[in-house]
């Protein structure tokens, strides 16, 4: 019988509300996908072909990351981290490493073309972010494997510009402090740079879009919004769609000025609202500043205000 507590014991740290479940249902999966934690060994890295072929598949996060990685791997390589770059699947499309851990990080994998998925790795940083689809820290012995045990991962997810999981942002490292010491300032930076590259992936698609930002983010995305020139909402990042109650992926086109379609419909209602609540902090409350960046008038706008307060009290 496999005993799961055991994936805490000794002094690695659970990192962020909710940890401990996450790696505890991540070692419950490696024993529903039958794992020897005792393998020896790492899953083959990919040939070039294969490697370009997922590179190809990745479209332009690539090219957006880039910027990213190396500022990530300016904060983080000091600490002897590696940076990678996942796609979906768990293959490493690209890296961040310093000269001198080079030919550790090749030994370990960390390295273009390893796949790190967790039905291959069982518990480990990219696999088990990309499960959860959540930001997760997997430190030394919380590795299922114990091959893997002297590594400390941390990854987050990155969204593509339709709110999609576009792959994984992780830093790993070879010779970790035992104590974890590192960890939270490792999931600030690696976060802010998922943020970064989904923000610049959005920026590229809307090029040219009014783009209304919705406070604060949700993890490792910034809610966002594009507008085109007739006041529609057509582009939402992952936390915006989270917050609108939006599916990753789908085809949107909210009109700020259709009334008969924001009476009608509680989603839309919704997204307006959070486009007038953005544009009214983002012109500090004034409400002419705000009717100006919608592009509708200060009436309009007022009427929405009061439309949407009647809503709010009928609810």
């Amino acid at each position: 019988m496999t005993h799961f507590h055991s994936t805490f014991a000794g002094p690695a740290p659970v990192i962020g509300e909710g940890a401990g479940a996450i790696l505890d249902a991540s070692w419950r999966r490696c024993g529903d996908y039958a794992l020897d934690p005792s393998r020896p060994g790492l899953t083959d890295l990919l040939t070039g072909v294969e490697l370009r072929r997922s590179c190809e598949e990745a479209g332009p996060l690539l090219r957006f990351a880039d910027p990213e990685l190396d500022r990530l791997h300016g904060i983080v390589g000091g600490l002897e981290y590696a940076v990678l770059l996942a796609d979906p699947n768990g293959v490493v499309l690209t890296r961040r490493t310093a000269m001198a851990t080079e030919r550790g990080c090749r030994r370990w994998h960390l390295w273009p073309g390893a796949i790190w998925s967790e039905q291959n790795e069982g518990t480990n940083g990219i696999g088990t972010c990309l499960a959860e689809g959540r930001a997760v820290t997997v430190h030394m012995n919380q590795h299922w494997r114990v091959g893997l045990r002297y590594l400390a991962c941390t990854a987050v997810p990155v969204h593509d510009a339709l709110g999609r999981l576009a792959g994984a942002l992780d830093a790993s490292c070879i010779r970790p402090d035992s104590e974890g010491r590192e960890s939270a300032l490792i999931r600030m930076a690696i976060t802010d740079a998922a943020r970064r590259i989904e923000s610049r992936c959005f920026m590229d698609l809307y090029r040219g879009h009014t783009i209304v930002t919705m406070g604060e983010g949700e993890g490792s995305s910034a809610p966002m919004l594009a507008l085109d020139d007739d006041r529609r909402v057509v582009g939402a990042t992952h936390a915006a769609r989270l917050r609108l109650g939006l599916q990753p992926g789908d085809a949107l086109s909210l009109c700020l000025t259709d009334s008969a379609q924001s009476a009608g419909t509680p989603g839309f209602r919704n997204a307006e609202k959070a486009v007038i609540q953005a544009a009214l902090a983002t012109a500090r409350g004034n409400v002419t500043a705000a009717a100006h960046g919608l592009g509708i008038s200060r009436s309009t706008l007022h009427r929405k205000i009061r439309a949407l307060a009647l809503a709010d009290a009928d609810s």
